[in-house]
């Protein structure tokens, strides 16, 4: 037996203890998850630094704060998340249980990626451990050093049964892929999310891909150009560009070509000053083989700003390139890294079809006063998300789902979205044994009578909530009813009572409509 088998063997002998349903047990495991980052944080951003030579609070802002929200937001809504949810009802079954039920998938695996290893591995493990699933975790071995301290620490703190970590390259992660899953969240590129989808299908295991593409970034010629240009260069070359939402490519009108790259160029100097090189929160790209696939693709562009690069410490300064078309070799991929191409566009009409002619985008960006503008770009393209006037920062928004469409992936996560991917939604109807003449009508022999009936129950569309509160409003007003009758009784001049009981009574029955 490989090893990855009897791992994955292991977690489910383990979650069929059924020791994962209890919440308390589920908040348990997530308070020692926020205990690991918090008593870790070093061991986290020293892998990280080596990895990505990224800063530490760089990593603290971009890793393991919005983690630690995740987890806080887990633990506080969590009895909410998984209690019934009462569904609306019909005629037939008015007097009925009916709700859904969120259940445990069962075991789940989770394939992180190497540009962000902890926010991008960890969020989909709180998911997970909320909805009471078992996870066996496979961190990227291009973050080698992440990968060892999630390997050696992440065991001292959450059941080693229910949520090992198995690392390894490519051999590894295809042994893993053999075996049985639930549910596969997997979180990197297109051509690698097709293989998964593939391992995935003998077992009709459900998938989740979070992957990437060509994030498209257009700039308005009314906006405020240096506040746009600020925003976009921040989202671009944060984490050196390595992120899967960083704006792509820009599309603006020639008329301000050159006044974009003069903002951005003025941006990269105040972000990263005249050496970026030797500034503390400006990475690397992750390794040699990457380097030079993103120094390949700038052949055939011209360099407006940046362009500078040292292969032996895998740094390329921030780079905006111009004269770009649709054809240019950058275009033919998705970047990752810190390269931004310019293509102009006549205007939001070129712009849209320039969207919509290529592959969903996992964002788009729009940088625009014009409301109607933002809401023409939403209404005529489609991707994972589109952030008007800003970057990633939707990123932050728990409420929202953060996930892609076609090509940039399926599925989606983050705070309750998190949950009920990893859950399934149960349908539950409770009957009584009792009512059996309106039942009759579905069992044979079938006359028209039953037919004109089962159509009256199953077509006719009821409002069941507005009946309930017809039925409230009656029994106030049989009870009103009756008060006023007694006091009449003992009291004949308090005729005027009610008419005031009457009022009320029409109160009550315009609050219940509204």
């Amino acid at each position: 037996m490989s090893r990855e088998l009897l791992v994955v063997q292991r977690a489910r002998k383990s979650f069929q203890t059924g020791k994962t349903k209890p919440l308390e047990n589920r908040i348990q495991q997530l308070k020692s998850l926020l205990l690991f980052i918090t008593e870790r944080r070093s061991d986290i951003t020293d892998a990280v630094k080596r990895d990505l030579g990224k800063s530490a609070l760089g990593t603290e802002l971009f890793e393991t704060l919005g983690l630690e929200g995740e987890i806080n937001l887990a633990i506080e809504k969590l009895a909410e998340w998984a209690a019934p949810r009462p569904v609306e009802k019909s005629l037939l079954t008015i007097s009925d249980e009916v709700y859904i039920q969120p259940e445990p998938l069962g075991v789940v695996l989770i394939i992180g990626t190497w540009n962000y290893p902890w926010a991008l591995t960890l969020q989909p493990l709180v998911g997970a451990i909320a909805a009471g699933n078992a996870a066996v975790i496979k961190p990227s071995e291009v973050s080698s050093h992440s990968a060892k301290v999630m390997e050696e620490l992440l065991p001292q703190y959450l059941d080693k049964d229910l949520y090992p970590v198995v690392t390894g390259g490519v051999l590894e992660t295809q042994e893993l892929l053999k075996q049985r899953f639930d549910h596969i969240f997997y979180t990197g590129s297109s051509g690698v999310g097709k293989l998964v989808m593939a391992a995935a299908a003998p077992h009709l295991t459900p998938v989740t891909l979070e992957l990437g593409g060509k994030s498209p970034c257009y700039i308005d010629k009314n906006c405020d150009i240096p506040v746009a240009c600020r925003r976009i260069t921040w989202g671009k070359f944060v984490n050196c560009g390595q992120t899967c939402i960083a704006p792509d490519f820009i599309l603006c009108e020639p008329s301000i070509q050159s006044r974009v790259v003069e903002e951005i160029k003025k941006c990269i100097k105040e972000f990263y000053t005249d050496n970026p090189e030797t500034f503390e929160d400006y990475g690397r790209i992750i390794n040699q083989q990457h380097f030079k696939r993103l120094m390949a693709l700038m052949e055939g562009s011209t360099v407006a700003v940046g362009g500078t690069s040292d292969e032996s410490q895998c740094y390329i300064a921030p780079t905006v390139l111009k004269d770009v078309t649709g054809e240019s070799k950058v275009m033919k991929e998705e970047i990752f890294g810190p390269l931004l191409p310019i293509i102009t566009v006549s205007g939001v009409d070129e712009a849209i079809q320039f969207m919509n002619e290529r592959e969903k985008a996992l964002v788009i960006y729009v940088f625009s006063h014009d409301n109607k503008l933002i809401k023409r770009v939403i209404a005529e393209t489609s991707s994972g998300a589109l952030l008007a006037n800003d970057c990633l920062v939707h990123y932050t928004v728990s409420a929202l789902p953060f996930g892609g469409v076609g090509n940039s992936g399926m599925g989606c996560y983050h705070g309750r979205h998190s949950f009920d991917q990893l859950s399934h939604l149960r349908s539950c109807l409770i009957k009584q044994l009792k009512m059996e003449g309106v039942n009759s009508m579905r069992y044979p022999p079938h006359t028209a009578k039953k037919l004109g009936w089962a159509r009256f129950f199953l077509v006719k569309r009821v409002n069941v909530s507005r009946l309930r509160r017809l039925a409230l409003l009656a029994t106030l007003a049989g009870v009103a009813a009756f008060v006023v009758q007694v006091k009449e009784l003992k009291c004949p001049s308090s005729v005027p009572r009610a008419v005031k009981g009457f009022a009320l009574i029409s109160a009550v029955f315009y609050v219940t409509r509204l």
